[in-house]
């Protein structure tokens, strides 16, 4: 296990990497205004005062990020140069695109025409003079390391009774060669009164490219805002990828989520709800592919602070090989929050004998006007269907896909856009057709 001092040297050589930045950087006072620099000098000394990071910590107990703090990791100060026809950057959904390359807005790949109403723009530009709006995070080390070091990210705003033609998309392509990068994108998402608008994210990258994708996210909904999301996270089996999402919801908002992770070596996905005016509702879906040598974590902390609240939360997990995953689902009902519904689910099927998953919903209520449940379920292939199924000619391969997918089809179905679930069931298809998948079906496993 690392140890605490060692925890504190690697943050303190990721904060001196970036002290000592190119002149032409952002991170540069030339470039900067005197806010900033204030605002990163008091974050970086709160970095160094947080508590380390490692299993007895509830939240991380069940996750190892020793191989993670071994890593040399290099700051990126701008980014590289990618052709506009690169395979990785063809269009999934006809939609309003913005590309982030290592985490750095790239005016050339993204969409410039956008409707009256719509600000979708780089964060670094947008906040250079103005920096309302901007919250800092500082929950945990590696929050408190995107609040200090980010350089850039995305700034959406959609005014008031806007209502998007077709979604806003975000790619963000990361990519390293021969050096491990720190990668920190800083979103912030507003959408003001009675606004609508569907948002899909992309995470993608080459198969070997190392690096750590620390993304921090802010998402805002006034009165009667709505909010269609989808994450797509396919990333490298060598990369890092936590992502931290806070969700503010005003009265009456309406927010839906659908996240698939599917690649990354170490990938974590933090949803931090706070209902702040009744009549809200938030609604979490997420389906998740575990194989060998990786680790895949969902994190949810729904906070029922106000009356007449509507929460639902279901996740599923398709595991293989010596795959791991962890579900961590908790909700809060406050004292005053009475008439709260609330539910949570996770369910998780086993395709081989050596995956494993740690599964822990929690309630935790002070109210006593509530609707709410949690439940989890772990289990494997049903060995009869798969025998009544090949007993009528269909062979174990077809018969583990058919029950598979009908596994899953409760989350992809949640996906609204036809192209993007035609999408998000082929990654799925190429998953379920890897060979230790395909070797551990119908062998009792």
């Amino acid at each position: 296990m690392i140890s605490p001092a060692q925890q504190r040297d690697w943050l303190q050589q990721l904060v001196a990497a970036q002290n000592g930045a190119a002149p032409h950087s952002a991170n540069n006072s030339a470039n900067n205004p005197e806010w900033t620099l204030d605002r990163s000098a008091t974050l970086k000394e709160i970095l160094m005062t947080l508590p380390v990071i490692n299993r007895s910590l509830e939240a991380w107990r069940y996750t190892s990020i020793d191989a993670l703090f071994q890593q040399t990791l290099k700051s990126v100060h701008a980014a590289p140069k990618v052709a506009a026809d690169h395979a990785w950057l063809q269009p999934v959904v006809d939609s309003y695109r913005m590309v982030l390359v290592n985490g750095h807005y790239v005016a050339g790949l993204s969409q410039q025409q956008l409707p009256a109403g719509v600000s979708f723009s780089g964060l670094s530009t947008a906040l250079k003079n103005n920096p309302d709006g901007l919250i800092d995070h500082a929950e945990h080390v590696f929050t408190a390391l995107n609040s200090a070091l980010h350089r850039d990210g995305v700034l959406l705003h959609v005014a008031a009774g806007v209502v998007l033609d077709k979604p806003l998309e975000i790619i963000y392509l990361n990519q390293s060669a021969d050096q491990a990068l720190l990668i920190q994108p800083r979103n912030v998402i507003k959408l003001d009164a009675s606004a609508k608008a569907t948002l899909v994210e992309r995470f993608i990258s080459s198969d070997q490219s190392v690096y750590f994708n620390n993304q921090l996210t802010d998402i805002v909904l006034a009165d009667d805002a709505s909010l269609e999301h989808y994450r797509l996270q396919d990333e490298s089996r060598h990369a890092w990828h936590l992502s931290s999402l806070y969700l503010s919801l005003q009265a009456r908002s309406f927010y839906r989520a659908t996240s698939l992770a599917l690649g990354g070596r170490w990938a974590r996905t933090d949803y931090i709800t706070e209902f702040q005016q009744a009549g809200a509702e938030c609604e979490l879906n997420g389906l998740y592919t575990v194989g060998d040598q990786q680790l895949i974590d969902f994190h949810l902390d729904t906070r029922h602070q106000v009356p007449n609240c509507t929460s639902r939360s279901h996740f599923k997990g398709l595991l293989y090989g010596k795959g791991r995953a962890v579900f961590d689902g908790r909700i809060y009902v406050a004292k005053d929050a009475q008439r709260s519904d609330a539910k949570l689910s996770n369910d998780n099927l086993l395709l081989t004998r050596d995956a494993e998953v740690d599964t822990k919903p929690q309630l935790e209520i002070y109210a006593d006007d509530v609707q709410c449940s949690h439940g989890t379920t772990v289990g494997q292939l049903d060995a009869q269907q798969i025998f009544y199924m090949r007993s009528r000619g269909i062979d174990a391969a077809a018969a583990r896909d058919i029950l598979c997918l009908g596994f899953a089809n409760t989350v992809l179905d949640t996906i609204q856009l036809p192209a993007l679930h035609q999408y998000a069931s082929q990654k799925l298809n190429e998953t379920l057709h890897a060979p230790v998948v395909m070797n551990g079906v119908g062998d009792g496993r």
